[in-house]
């Protein structure tokens, strides 16, 4: 009798097994939703929504954007992780929702090890340095030069408290020894504004939409954070250039599921990550919004996430920043 059941338990657990690989080898037979975590028409949902097109025509399956806003991407991570790991819910993330946030928001209850499945790295963005063009600096160090001589004269804008542009001058202060005053705002728009009018001396913007204003001649651009130069800003010098010694940050948007994903699943979406990442009119799309096309594989997306967890935990809390509910 018991030989009989063990037999029975072993077919059973043969059929499941052939039924996943079968699942595994027909996905997707149906649309695939793309979560994104910030507003639609902001920069994240732009690059997510060029991404989208061209991740469904490799897997010949309709993509789907949905914007779930809120708590700087923590909504939508939520969203993501309670979801069924069936390759049909994936998020489109931008990396302060793993490495900023679960400093900054005591509700943000993130585990890095177990809620995520990493598929892959997208592109990187720089955040650039842009100030106001009344201001008697043409250089970061002037400016470090100019806030030292003239303590609480110099102000940055941000797009709130633990905003990735906040600790980007952060850093930058931290490295300099140099004080200056944080003026948050909501959002990076309302702080570009008051940059270009004069009433704070700076803020470091994401480069994709810091672009515009400085073709525009509304801003000074006087450095990106990214260890190379941008390939959209030639003529504007990494912080390293600068003067400022290993300051070298990006930004970056990536692909991740929740935890679980079939193997068959996560090894066909990284083939068309790095197919994505050879399209031509891809790059072409990516460079002129500012990006920097850097594919690579899940394990090594995991990697840099707990590096930059690590990197910005420590920025955190020597500005002493405080979380938040």
């Amino acid at each position: 009798m018991l030989v009989k059941k063990l037999l029975v338990a072993a077919t059973a657990l043969t059929a499941l097994s052939a039924s996943m690989s079968a699942f595994a080898a027909e996905w997707p037979d149906r649309p695939i939703k793309l979560l994104v975590g910030y507003a639609a028409g902001g920069p994240v949902d732009t690059a997510a929504r060029s991404f989208a097109k061209f991740l469904s025509d490799e897997l010949k399956q309709s993509v789907v954007i949905e914007n779930k806003t809120g708590a700087s991407g923590m909504i939508a991570a939520e969203t993501v992780i309670r979801s069924k790991p069936d390759g049909y819910t994936l998020y489109f993330i931008a990396s302060p929702t793993p490495t900023i946030t679960p400093h900054i928001q005591k509700s943000a209850n993130l585990n890095l090890d177990k809620d995520f499945t990493y598929i892959g790295n997208i592109v990187d963005y720089t955040n650039v340095l842009v100030a106001n063009k009344d201001l008697p600096i043409k250089s970061v160090k002037e400016l470090v030069e100019y806030a030292k001589a003239n303590p609480n004269a110099i102000s940055f804008g941000s797009a709130g408290i633990g905003s990735s542009n906040q600790l980007s001058a952060e850093l930058m202060k931290q490295k300099t020894g140099t004080e200056m005053l944080h003026v948050p705002y909501r959002g990076n728009a309302p702080a570009m504004v008051d940059v270009m009018s004069g009433k704070i001396s700076f803020m470091f913007d994401i480069s994709g939409t810091a672009i515009s204003y400085i073709n525009g001649d509304k801003v000074r651009p006087l450095a990106v954070t990214s260890a190379t130069r941008n390939k959209a800003l030639p003529d504007v010098p990494t912080m390293i250039e600068a003067g400022i010694e290993d300051y070298a940050v990006t930004g970056w948007y990536a692909l991740v599921g929740p935890a679980g994903l079939p193997e068959n699943v996560v090894k066909r979406l990284e083939v068309a990550l790095q197919n994505i990442d050879q399209n031509p009119e891809f790059d072409k799309l990516m460079e002129t919004g500012g990006y920097t096309r850097t594919f690579s594989n899940g394990a090594d997306l995991k990697a840099k996430v707990d590096r930059e967890y690590k990197l910005w935990e420590a920025v955190i809390e020597k500005a002493g920043i405080q979380p938040n509910q």
